[in-house]
């Protein structure tokens, strides 16, 4: 057969394009798999916490459940004299005494905090008191606590409701043991996709097999193979196919039976090339490209055959491993249901000092965020305990020994956690919203990786004005305007309008202590916060709801003041739960959770931008999110209003 030449090279651009556009990838379906397999699987639906974790208030230590108000003023030479109740608090006993002024209980570490307790003292910081003549037991506390201090609060580390892993997640040993945590014994995750993968050409032997002159080791096979395995995807190995047109085609209609074919060799345009020709035999739509200006590379050959899509790589390993880089990974990928590419190490710097216990080498896991000089490394603030201050961080740093500080500013090198830990290609910071966790799994299933960090409203304005993030939820009120969000403006921020929502109290239906409530917030709020009976669940400092909330209680400090919960969600499955009375959330999450709602007043949820960000491709995708009719539906469904675009 006569000698053919490459007379029309496609540019690497052109060719990716015809590519992708033939075959528009994408995965291929859902399913079930149990936890113990899914190592190594791709999300297939956002994972949302059913338990809190911990579960429930615990105690961090041994010690004494009591209330920490009971404590002010005790120093060694001062103690403080509390009754002890009889109840002695193992881990896994439920309390069934409320914890009184004046009095503490014996708690275990992992012990359930019991009712009327809001902190835990050390035994160590304690001293016994001989019973007394009626048989009463007492302690000595030698040092004061503060609210909370000694306990893991019931959602600390995973609030129900919450957003824990995202579609397009990759399931590492991080990831698993969360939704372990979490109780979660099936996941799903993206069908794998099925690659067949043939070798041609007379010339070539397996592994194992005595060389001869003029033959060559089958080693593409064994790299496409363990390529595409490493892509998420399930490769089947033919035998080596020899330089024949009709055994080849009758191999590659079994292959087009696959979701992808790989084959190498036998693309070159040479009187012993095959591959190619035994391609041109298939349509729909067929061979798309047949030469790419590339070196190494020039001979690949793109197609579509029947609805499949294939590929011939060149034969030389060199070019192959190459090509498929290039061109083959990324599609697969896509295929799989996983995010683009990732990458191990960068330098970061640390905005705020991190203290370090000196003479323990410490690692700190933290979130990088891009900022215009490259990286700044936040720590995650989570301790030995957190299940989800390993999964969701990005990398570790680590504090030598003879280090008591690394001080803010300081440059220091992140340690990178896996494939998936490069920094988003969308940082989120600011408020918690579910309407945000519905936008960002959007943005997920269009391949643009995100991250949310939850730090309240007032905090995600600040990291916008520090240029360290994309986007800013913020929902903060003006009292004077009466307008929200736009006072918080400077030259170099820009607001875009996101939704409105409803804000109101929460509480359970059959709560007897809210069944007259009065006509305006601000006297049923008078009327609940002066019932010591009545506890409430609060919101994290520097939250919109939080100062809505502050700005109605003044200085008063009700029962469970102290008690924040970080999302919208987490107030709902408190209250829900029995763990508290009431709290200030939106109206969706209550209708999720069967709660009453008195509503207090709509509220306007929008985004604050860093000028220099607002030209990024990823902010003005999710952007235009909010103009598309369906998500503008289903922010309805949610229970949000979308607000006309700035």
């Amino acid at each position: 057969m006569k000698q053919q030449q490459f007379l029309n090279l496609a540019t690497a651009e052109e060719a990716e394009k015809r590519f992708w556009e033939a075959v528009k990838p994408k995965p291929l379906g859902e399913e079930l798999v149990l936890l113990e397999n899914a190592r190594g699987r791709i999300l297939a639906v956002d994972v949302l916490a059913r338990h809190n974790v911990p579960y429930f208030d615990r105690s961090n230590f041994d010690g004494f459940a009591l209330r920490a108000e009971d404590t002010f003023g005790a120093q060694e030479t001062a103690p403080v004299l509390l009754t002890l109740n009889p109840e002695v608090l193992s881990s896994g006993v439920v309390p069934q005494e409320e914890v009184a002024r004046g009095t503490a209980t014996t708690i275990a570490t992992g012990g359930v905090l019991p009712r009327g307790a809001d902190g835990i003292v050390m035994i160590e910081n304690t001293l016994p008191v001989e019973t007394t003549d009626s048989g009463v037991n007492r302690i000595k506390v030698l040092k004061p606590i503060v609210p909370n201090s000694g306990v893991s609060l019931a959602g600390s580390d995973i609030g129900v409701g919450e957003v824990v892993l995202r579609i397009g997640d990759c399931l590492g040993y991080r990831e698993t043991g969360t939704l372990a945590a979490l109780g979660e014994a099936k996941v799903s995750v993206w069908r794998y996709p099925k690659v067949a993968v043939i070798s041609t050409g007379d010339e070539l032997i397996a592994p194992g097999e005595e060389m001869e002159l003029g033959k060559v080791y089958d080693s593409n096979s064994t790299v496409l193979a363990h390529a595409v395995e490493e892509l998420g995807c399930e490769p089947t190995r033919f035998s080596i196919v020899p330089d024949n047109e009709n055994q080849l085609e009758t191999v590659l209609r079994q292959a087009l039976k696959f979701d992808f074919v790989l084959l190498s060799g036998g693309t070159s345009k040479g009187e012993g090339d095959l591959n190619y020709r035994v391609f041109e035999k298939f349509g729909s739509p067929g061979v798309l490209v047949h030469g790419v200006a590339l070196k190494p590379g020039k001979p690949l050959c793109l197609a579509v055959l029947e609805g499949t899509p294939a590929v011939i790589l060149p034969g030389f390993p060199t070019s192959t491993t190459f090509t498929f880089s290039k061109f083959i990974a990324p599609v697969l990928r896509a295929m799989a249901g996983r995010l683009p590419e990732r990458t191990a190490r960068v330098k970061a710097n640390v905005p705020l000092r991190l203290n370090s216990d000196k003479g323990r080498t410490e690692f700190h896991l933290v979130h990088l965020v891009r900022n215009a000089d490259g990286f700044s490394a936040y720590s995650t603030g989570k301790g030995s305990g957190s299940i989800t201050g390993f999964a969701r961080a990005d990398g570790f740093m680590e504090i030598p020994r003879n280090t008591e500080m690394v001080e803010a500013g300081e440059e220091t090198t992140i340690h990178l956690l896996g494939e998936s830990t490069r920094p988003p290609d969308l940082m989120i910071i600011g408020s918690h919203c579910v309407g945000l966790d519905y936008l960002i799994g959007e943005m997920q299933k269009r391949g643009v990786s995100c991250k949310f960090l939850a730090v309240g409203s007032m905090g995600g304005v600040l990291a916008a004005k520090r240029g360290e993030c994309d986007l800013a939820g913020t929902h903060l009120l003006d009292e004077d305007s009466g307008e929200y969000n736009r006072h918080l403006l400077t030259p170099e921020l820009h607001l875009h309008k996101g939704y409105r929502r409803s804000q109101g109290l929460l509480f359970r239906k059959d709560d007897y202590h809210f069944a007259d409530l009065k006509s305006d917030f601000e006297n049923t709020i008078r009327q609940i916060i002066n019932d010591p009976e009545v506890r409430m669940i609060n919101r994290n400092r520097g939250s919109g709801t939080r100062v809505l909330l502050d700005r109605f209680l003044v200085d008063k400090r009700p029962s469970g003041f102290f008690q924040e919960a970080k999302s919208h969600n987490s107030v709902a499955a408190a209250i829900s739960q029995k763990r508290a009375d009431w709290g200030i959330a939106i109206r969706s999450v209550a209708e999720v959770y069967s709660l009453e709602f008195f509503p207090i007043q709509d509220e306007e949820y929008d985004f604050i931008i860093p000028q220099k960000r607002l030209e990024r491709q990823e902010v003005a995708q999710f952007l235009s999110l909010l103009e598309e009719t369906e998500i503008r539906n289903q922010l309805n469904k949610l229970g949000l209003k979308v607000e006309n675009p700035a």
